[in-house]
C-alpha cells in the first residue's frame, strides 16, 4: 500500500498526504508547499508517507 502512496506523492503530492494522514495540518501544509513549488510539496509527502505508521 505505500508503494502505491508513494506513486500518488509523486504525480499529485497532496493526495498522497490525504490518503495517509486525512484533512489536517500536514495535507494543508502540503498544499501551500505544492503550490510554492511542487519539488518540495513531493519531498514534503514522501516523508510523511515514509515516517507515519
Amino acid at each position: 500500500m505505500d508503494v502505491v502512496r508513494i506513486l500518488l506523492a509523486i504525480l499529485l503530492p497532496p493526495l498522497g498526504v490525504f490518503l495517509q494522514v486525512g484533512l489536517g495540518l500536514q495535507f494543508w501544509l502540503n498544499i501551500l508547499l505544492t503550490l510554492l513549488g511542487y519539488v518540495p510539496g513531493i519531498i514534503h509527502a514522501i516523508y510523511i508517507i515514509v515516517t507515519r505508521d
